[in-house]
């Protein structure tokens, strides 16, 4: 740096622009921080639309679930009137007829108890009490369903990544066998025709590059969709800050499932059953209790009811009246009284709801042991295929090694002469789609482990 450059920085003007522009500079860095991938899973969760309805669903359940307990509490109501009569009216004081105009004022206070409603009341609760597990269950269960969703998509964009890098070196690596090819060709070792190859082969190597970008792009699109990213460009790491050890092998990005040490799980316990077959189940109990329900129509019910009243009279013509506090305390009056209902026909309608309801505890009972089979397939498969996955590590692994020395082989003798570019060609391509296989191989080892954790009801976040 020169000295008048020095000298300017040293003015405070110029220290001020230059601390602007290191804060500038930080927080730039700080905002274009790349998420890891449980960075990316906390972030979909928190921004998720159908979680926020799935919550909303749940605090309707809850307060279902608060009126069916306060189905159990006495009801209460007041009432008052005010009434003038003009014309032909019963007089209140002696029970005749009159024609000259009144004011009639009353006020009541009653309150009615079920005491026996075939136990309507008491299936209600536990019916809402069952429907509240049921949302709690549905929501944990879809957020586990958007971690995996999110876990898949940023796989996906690791794997582009990854493919675009091995595609970059593969152009690389071909361009500089072209310049070597066309040195050769001018020392007469090598003709036009695999200087032609060549060149065919770097531009082969640049489309598979955009093809490859453009599946990047693709993926990163569809992890933004996932995660319902809306805060400009996203930037991702494979470790996200974190130290993972591979799953098979000598990862090439060393990316794997497991959590950091301390992840946690959001949601009811479960006590090792996934939140999906809790889900079935407590919606199965729902609909026991609803033909707990149906049948309490077949019961008569039986309600105590009590109240009081009382009311003011004045006729308006006459020149005096007794007094209004002495009037609602005279025409005070109690009652006390039990109704008996008992259901004889009402058009059969309780008979068919009696029979839908039935049906539908079938109906839940199946999709409950349908559900509990797929679970278990599901999670026998998951781990087959975690096995399978690691297998194919290794032996991807052992591929790759033996396909480079192969490709070194025929590069050494290509550059010897021994070897035509068709040949160089064809080894170049097997590698770059084995070292392709085995990064697929070991990512998906990830993403079926994290299949086998949730099926087992051990997925943490």
């Amino acid at each position: 740096m020169s000295h008048l450059q020095l000298s300017h920085l040293q003015h405070p003007l110029g220290r001020i622009v230059l601390c602007c522009g290191l804060l500038l500079a930080t927080g730039s860095s700080a905002l274009a921080q790349a998420m890891g991938v449980w960075d990316c899973i906390h972030y979909a969760i928190a921004h998720s639309h159908g979680l926020r309805q799935r919550e909303l669903s749940l605090d309707n359940a809850e307060a279902s679930r608060l009126q069916a307990a306060g189905a159990f509490l006495p009801s209460l109501s007041a009432s008052s009137s005010v009434q003038w009569n003009f014309g032909r009216a019963i007089d209140p004081e002696t029970n005749t007829y009159t024609s000259v105009s009144t004011f009639n004022n009353g006020y009541g206070l009653s309150t009615s108890l079920p005491v026996f409603d075939g136990f309507a009341r008491l299936h209600a609760l536990r019916a809402a009490r069952a429907d509240v597990l049921m949302q709690k269950n549905a929501l944990q269960a879809d957020r586990d369903q958007v971690a995996l969703d999110t876990y898949q998509a940023f796989t996906n964009v690791v794997y582009y990544q990854q493919t675009v890098r091995l595609a970059t070196e593969k152009l690389q690596e071909s361009e500089l066998l072209l310049r070597q090819t066309q040195v050769m060709e001018e020392e007469g070792l090598k003709s036009p025709a695999d200087v032609a190859q060549m060149r065919a082969q770097v531009e082969a190597d640049k489309l598979t590059l955009t093809r490859q970008e453009n599946q990047q792009e693709s993926g990163m699109l569809k992890l933004k969709e996932v995660m319902n990213w809306e805060e400009g460009p996203l930037y991702i790491s494979p470790l996200g800050g974190e130290s993972f050890s591979s799953s098979c092998g000598d990862s090439i990005i060393g990316f794997k499932a497991l959590p950091p040490t301390g992840g946690t799980r959001r949601g009811v316990a479960t006590g090792g059953t996934t939140a999906l077959l809790l889900q079935s189940y407590f919606n199965m109990e729902s609909a026991r209790h609803a033909l707990g329900i149906a049948r309490s129509n077949f019961y008569p019910s039986i309600y105590l009811n009590a109240g009081v009243n009382t009311s003011y009279f004045r006729n308006l013509s006459a020149s005096s009246t007794t007094a209004y506090g002495r009037q609602l305390k005279n025409n005070l009056g109690e009652y006390v009284s039990i109704s008996l209902s008992i259901p004889l026909f009402n058009r059969l309608s309780n008979i068919t709801t009696l029979r839908r309801a039935k049906n539908n505890v079938r109906i839940a009972q199946e999709q409950y042991a349908a559900r509990r089979t797929e679970l278990d397939i599901l999670r026998t498969q998951a781990r087959l295929d975690v096995s399978a996955y690691r297998q194919e590590c290794n032996q991807g692994a052992a591929k790759v090694a033996a396909d480079s020395i192969a490709y070194e082989l025929v590069r050494q003798q290509f550059t010897e002469g021994l070897a035509s570019p068709i040949d160089l060609q064809t080894s170049a391509t097997t590698l770059l789609q084995s070292r392709a296989a085995l990064l697929q191989s070991q990512l998906m080892v990830g993403v079926k482990e994290m299949m086998v954790r949730y099926y087992e009801n051990e997925l943490t976040y």
